[in-house]
């Protein structure tokens, strides 16, 4: 799922994993104390198997803070719209994670959500000042990114590659080639869960910032330059090789476009695989239930090169701030920081952590590891444009950029179309 122009120059290198180990002089844990008390509520994306990932940071909080209550409610896909309206209603939840740094500035203008200066140096001394930096807004902590994903990934079924004689693709050529050699041994080459639009955003954001470059995925996240430009409509002319034609598609476009994220995943991860391959971020292996064994029964790639691009890495990342100030907030986000809360969720897979005081070798397999561990590795990081632009136009399902895309999948050919409306809904959003 689920994601704002926030120091963007300053991301770059930023949720870097270092073997620094969990115990060491750096970050340090949290002691907990019977003397905080209080009930607080959570809001998140999560649900499913990330909920119950996430209910496992909580047990770990409440067994530090044994007075403390914690109660967790997932705001799906619908997460950013539900926040707005508890703040317009004066209702928000005590804690909420956005996945969107842009509603967070929103959040923040209208003083709905509590600075944290007090928690700066901790953030500071565990993920380092550009992560922290991502949660800061005019020199004001707002936020602590507890979970970061390397979303330039695409993941493949290795039986169904084994079968029809194709290797991992380096480059967009290969990709295709590859796509064709599925189609002929009678394997659908993708899996596209189209779900309220954001899959989609994923891959536009990936093929964009490698076929304009850099500095005009800079200047279209900052609508420095019209969505109508034509390197937006180059983007979704490479787009159409994946998502236009419908035999492309594990049950057709029709299907794609009623397809959860969730289950696009659990296509591919599946003994009888419905298709090859789905690209999505490297939370894959935790939203979905398989029997097959990373590496052997799934394994993934970096996304392709595209003629001669060079390696870039899309991301995003979960920011937790406060809508209510309390003691037992408080300790909640500064249990967040700490390399102890990481580690809950990352041994057991589907997450990766911003976290430099995590070692990397709590994650269960080489495969996390790696896409977990390309997130501080890159020369070019940038976070998901969807998630930099207002929360209207990039993070609400029914409009803007997720309507867009979804309607770009049901008529990949209207390019023009899709374009003017995407023009026009950014004019609305940045006034």
């Amino acid at each position: 799922m689920r994601h704002r122009w926030i120091a963007l120059a300053l991301a770059v290198g930023a949720l870097v994993l270092v073997a620094a180990g969990c115990g060491g002089d750096d970050g340090g844990g949290v002691e907990g104390s019977e003397d905080v008390s209080g009930s607080i509520s959570v809001m998140a994306i999560w649900g499913g198997d990330e909920q119950a990932s996430f209910q496992q940071v909580i047990d770990g909080f409440t067994e530090l803070y044994p007075n403390v209550t914690v109660k967790y409610t997932s705001g799906g896909d619908n997460l950013a719209p539900l926040l707005s309206t508890a703040v317009e209603g004066g209702n928000p939840p005590d804690i909420a994670a956005v996945g969107q740094p842009g509603l967070m500035a929103d959040f923040a203008a209208k003083d709905a959500i509590q600075p944290i200066d007090d928690l700066r140096d901790a953030i500071v001394d565990n993920f380092g000042e550009s992560v922290a930096d991502v949660g800061a807004i005019d020199g004001t902590q707002y936020g602590v990114m507890f979970k970061g994903a390397n979303k330039s990934t695409i993941w493949y079924n290795v039986a169904d590659f084994e079968e029809a004689g194709v290797e991992a693709p380096e480059t967009w050529d290969d990709l295709k080639e590859d796509a064709s050699t599925l189609k002929a041994a009678g394997i659908t080459p993708y899996s596209v869960g189209v779900d309220v639009g954001w899959p989609i955003t994923d891959l536009f954001e990936n093929v964009y910032i490698r076929t304009a470059g850099v500095e005009k995925y800079d200047q279209l996240t900052k609508h420095e330059i019209p969505w109508t430009d034509q390197s937006v409509k180059d983007a979704l002319t490479v787009m159409q090789d994946i998502v236009g034609e419908s035999d492309n598609l594990a049950g057709g476009t029709e299907e794609a476009l009623q397809t959860e994220m969730p289950t696009s995943v659990a296509n591919v991860f599946n003994e009888s695989p419905e298709a090859a391959m789905v690209v999505i971020g490297d939370f894959a292996p935790g939203v979905t239930e398989t029997t097959l064994e990373p590496e052997t029964g799934y394994n993934v790639f970096t996304f392709p090169s595209i003629e001669g691009s060079e390696p870039a890495v899309v991301g995003g990342g979960d920011i937790f701030v406060e809508f209510k100030k309390s003691e037992a907030a408080d300790a909640f986000l500064e249990y967040l920081t700490t390399p102890e809360a990481a580690q809950l969720w990352a041994e057991r897979g589907g997450f990766s952590s911003p976290n430099k005081n995590l070692d990397v070798d709590v994650y269960p397999d080489e495969i996390t590891k790696a896409t977990a561990g390309a997130l501080g590795e890159a020369e070019t990081f940038r976070f998901d444009m969807s998630d930099l632009q207002p929360s209207a136009f990039g993070g609400t399902p029914g409009q803007g950029l997720f309507k867009a895309f979804t309607d770009f999948v049901a008529n990949p050919n209207d390019i023009d179309g899709v374009t003017e409306y995407m023009e026009s809904e950014a004019q609305k959003a940045f006034g």
